[in-house]
């Protein structure tokens, strides 16, 4: 009779959660799962033809919408930029920078959303504005990346194979100076 009533209450907290969803962070979360799959779908080494595989690809992207707060952002992520690293190496899949650019551009914005996902409850009352100007930041980084690593890209295979290092110690000297950057900036504060 106790366990039943448990289960009761339970099942009246749920429903009572559902009805207090907020908008916006709804769209957050669904942001979440678009961006994750759009990077997991170009990522695959082929085009996902296979429903049971599609339709892993789609809880695979719905887990870190659904739970932001734990791993599961992370090994999307994971999961992405290993199914590109496969499809590359493995299946001699033709690197075109158009797809290498989206990739990056859709793995970043589902970390960042996840990031403000994990910040934002289901009931939380926010002003649309604040997902906005997120992701517009996000979008900007995104672009600023992209600037970067053209150059570096052509640099590389207009060079030869010899720069390859050159272009990769020149790509992590300009993450780590603006991370040392960002560093100082905040502790200047």
């Amino acid at each position: 009779m106790g366990r039943e009533v448990v289960v009761l209450t339970r099942v009246r907290q749920l429903y009572g959660a559902i009805g207090r969803i907020t908008p916006v962070p709804l769209l957050v979360r669904a942001g979440v799962f678009g961006c994750a799959l759009v990077a997991l779908l170009l990522a695959y080494p082929s085009r996902p033809s296979d429903p049971r595989l599609l339709g892993l690809l789609v809880v695979a992207a719905l887990a870190p919408a659904i739970a932001p707060r734990r791993n599961w952002p992370t090994a999307v992520l994971l999961a992405a930029a290993g199914a590109w690293v496969v499809a590359t190496g493995w299946y001699d899949q033709r690197v075109e920078l158009w797809r290498l650019l989206a990739l990056a551009t859709f793995l970043y914005l589902t970390h960042s959303l996840a990031a403000l996902a994990a910040l934002l409850s289901y009931d939380a009352v926010i002003a649309p504005e604040v997902p906005a100007r997120w992701l517009a930041r996000a979008l900007g980084v995104a672009l600023a990346s992209a600037v970067l690593s053209v150059p570096l890209l052509a640099l590389d295979g207009r060079l030869g194979d010899g720069t390859s290092v050159v272009v990769l110690l020149g790509g992590l000297a300009l993450a780590v100076g603006a991370a040392a950057l960002l560093h100082w900036l905040f502790r200047r504060e």
